[in-house]
Parts: structure tokens; sequence; C-alpha cells
């Protein structure tokens, strides 16, 4: 039916409504040039990363799951047409090496600090891209002439820690880092002069460029006897003094200063296949992120002067101690190197007699080991006359017999039932059952050690 009705006409848009459509469209264009932008930028930074092949490990694989080791190694390859980081031969060397472990649930990193002079049995090592490395007695520095890879394979000889990943880092990429972070902050408690390695700094708190970072990390003959151990301590303050940086507002929160960073980081480094793509290296700096800086040690290696060389060290049974708890995702424990060792606790004051129940041979005197490391004093060990499978703890009625008992299960995590009043017991009686001969008598955390070790909040100035 024909209607005499014309069509509506639309009427004019509001304003309003013309706001709303243009702010959408210009929301969206954002959201495009944001999103090319950004994966330019990742295609930029990962297009500066170079890689190297980790090879086979020489460690058996005994991480517990979801910790993490990764090898940091500062090279010190002097073929960077400058004079400006120092004097050098233009062989490649490590200047520093850093085993660093990311405990399993993400609550702590440990960074064991190995010095460039360790002597030790350097094992052969396969062809990498930079040719073959046959191995021998020599320094640990001069593995990294073999690539990267070599130098994993030495620090896993002397550690025993199965090392998942590395990353190494030369002169000049070290300073160029630095400076896009804008410089880092540090404290020193004395002038420091070292004209060989370009340093000339004076006391007091102070911001350091890149060249001026590294000299500080480098320098020898302006702390202690002039050794490569003098200035470990060093290194620790201006990786410290990095990571706060890092970890700013003023880095976080400004776009062209992270990138530029990035962008410093990616070309200054060198990585295996496994930690080559951005979404890797990003994934790791989440996990490292959440760890508070106080919860970040580092250590250097226990070490000695070498028997056959009194300017070059060898690692010590702490630095053993060390290792294996790193390999067993153990929690340090170090006593600073200028403090003594406290005493034996009043809880572990009780004379302890140590009996196999486990029909194993040499489990009471592996656990005696233990006891004694941790201050226990051990009376005896015995060979229990029955067999028995779960471990008991026998105390007499003394207050120190029963704080020992409780002190041994905190120790060593035994979960022991405690029995009070056993007749014939003085003292306290640990009893091992053959739940021990898989779990073993380690401590929950290892003896202390001595070792040069600081915290990533610590400051150098007194």
């Amino acid at each position: 039916m024909p209607t005499n009705s014309a069509p509506k006409r639309r009427g004019p848009v509001s304003r309003r409504r013309k706001l709303a459509r243009r702010t959408a469209i210009i929301a969206g264009i954002f959201t495009v040039v944001l999103g090319v932008g950004a994966a330019a930028a990742v295609w930029k930074l990962q297009g500066n990363i170079d890689t190297s092949a980790l090879g086979d490990s020489i460690v058996k694989d005994d991480t517990p799951e979801g910790a993490l080791n990764i090898l940091f190694i500062g090279s010190d390859s002097r073929d960077l047409g400058t004079k400006e980081y120092g004097n050098g031969t233009g062989s490649q060397r490590s200047d520093a090496l850093l085993l660093v472990h990311f405990a399993s649930d993400n609550s702590r990193i440990d960074a064991i600090q190995i010095p460039r002079d360790t002597l030790t049995d350097l094992p052969s090592c396969d062809d990498t891209g930079t040719g073959t490395f046959p191995g021998g007695p020599g320094m640990i520095n001069s593995a990294l002439e073999g690539g990267p890879a070599c130098s994993v394979r030495a620090v896993e000889q002397v550690s025993n820690v199965k090392i998942d990943h590395f990353v190494q880092l030369d002169f000049e990429g070290f300073a160029s880092m630095v400076n896009a972070l804008g410089g880092v902050n540090v404290c020193l408690d004395q002038a420091l002069v070292d004209r060989e390695a370009k340093l000339d700094l004076p006391a007091g708190e102070q911001k350091l460029d890149g060249k001026d970072a590294l000299a500080l990390a480098r320098t020898r003959k302006a702390v202690g006897d002039g050794s490569d151990i003098g200035r470990l301590g060093h290194q620790q303050v201006v990786m410290s003094s990095i990571i706060a940086e890092a970890r700013s507002t003023s880095v976080l929160t400004r776009p062209d200063r992270l990138f530029k960073f990035l962008n410093a980081l990616t070309k200054a480094i060198t990585v295996d296949e496994g930690i080559s793509s951005i979404p890797d290296l990003t994934g790791l700096a989440k996990r490292a992120r959440t760890v508070p800086d106080k919860a970040i040690t580092f250590v250097t290696m226990p070490n000695a002067a070498a028997p056959t060389d009194p300017n070059r060290v060898v690692k010590t049974e702490d630095a053993d101690t060390l290792f294996a708890a790193v390999a067993k995702d153990q929690e340090l424990s170090v006593v600073s190197s200028d403090e003594t060792k406290a005493p034996s606790s009043k809880d572990r004051r009780a004379p302890v007699t140590v009996l196999n129940a486990a029909q194993t041979d040499g489990l009471a005197t592996a656990a005696q080991g233990s006891l004694v490391d941790l201050g226990y004093t051990v009376s005896g060990l015995r060979t229990a006359e029955s067999p028995a499978v779960n471990t008991r703890i026998l105390v007499d009625a003394s207050p120190e017999a029963l704080a020992t008992a409780e002190s041994l299960n905190k120790d060593f995590g035994f979960d022991a039932e405690i029995v009070e009043n056993e007749p014939g017991v003085t003292g306290v009686w640990l009893v091992l059952g053959s739940d021990r001969i898989e779990a073993g008598t380690d401590p929950v955390t290892p003896k202390p050690v001595k070792a040069t070790t600081s915290k990533a909040t610590d400051s150098l100035c007194a």
C-alpha cells in the first residue's frame, strides 16, 4: 500500500557522538601504532643477540625441578679497536665468572664468584665455533679461548653443578649498558687510583659512567694485595648498583630509557640458543624481578693459595660445601670472612650417641661428620640391637637433651619421634632407621662457611 510519508532524515550527529567516534578512531590508530612499534622494537632487539652453542654437560643433571643455574662470563677480549678500557693482550679470557642460581621457589638468587686465577684440571671441549680446546692443567679463565661452552665445562668441572645456560658480556658492552642506564650510584669508603685500569675515583657517594664502573670492577692495584681476589668485593658492589638502577622507576617507567638499556644489553651479550629469544630473556628477567634485593647474595668462592704457585688459587672444602648447596637448591650458609664462627649453640649442647638401625654400613659415620660440622658433640657410634624403619630420637630427662633433640629435627629435617625418659639413655641417642638410607644425613642448611659475601643492598661505604 503506497504511503505518502517521506523517509525520515537523520538529524545532525551530536557533538558528543562525534567526539566519541573520533576518540575511538584515534585509540585504534594509537593501538596499531603501538603494536607496530613494539613489534619493530622486539625485531630490533632480537636482531642484536649473538648466540653460541652450549654443548653437552659433563655433570649429571640432578637439579631440583624449577631451579636454574646460569653462568655469567665477563670476557676480557680487547679486540675493540680502542684502549679506553685499559691495556690488554688481544686474547680472549674470562675476566669474571659468576655462577648464578635461581631457587626453585624464586625466593632467592645466589651468585658465586669464581676467581679467574683458579687453577684446575680443565676438561677438553669440542669445537663450538671457535675451535677445539685441548684441556689440561691451567687457570680457569683460559677455557674461554675455546668459546663460552668451554668455560661452562670448566666451571662444571670445578663445581660439579649442572649449568643450564650462559650469558657472555665483553668490556665494551658492559660500559655501554651502564651508560644506557644513565650511570650507576656507588659509595666508596676511600679514594681509589689505578692508572693501568684507568681508575681515579674519590671517596664517598658518586655516580659512575660505564668506563669508571668497569674500571672499578676490574681494578687490582687499587685494592688489597693487588690480586684477583681483592677486586671481587668491588665487582659485587658494581653488580648490586646495576641491579638497583635497572630496577628503579626512573628506568622502568621511562620507555625511552628502558629501550636504550635493552638495546645496549642485547647488543652486548652472547647467549646459548636456549635463552636466545626475547620471550626467553623476558621470562628470565621477570623471574629475577620477583626476588627482592635483600635475597640476592654474592659470594666469593672460598679459596686458598695453590700449592704449586702462591700467585694462583685453588678451591677449598668450603667451596665444595657451597657448590653442593647450589646443586641441591639449598640456601647458602655463609659468614663473612672477618667474622668468627659462633661456638656451638646451647640447643646443641647435649652429647649425641648415633646408632645405626638401618643395617647399612657407614650411615652412622656419615651422620657423625654432619653433626660435628654443625657444632654437635658426638659421644659415640653404635650399631642398634635391632633394625628399625623410622628414625627416632631418645633423650634423658634433662632440658638440654630435649633442646638438642628438637634442634636435630630442625637442622636435618628428620621429623623424628622424640622419646623422653627411655631407660638407660643418657644425653641424646639418635637412632637412624632405614628411612635415612635414601634421604641421607646431610643438614637442611649446610654448615656455615667463611667467604667474602654481600647482599645486593650493600655498599662499600663503612
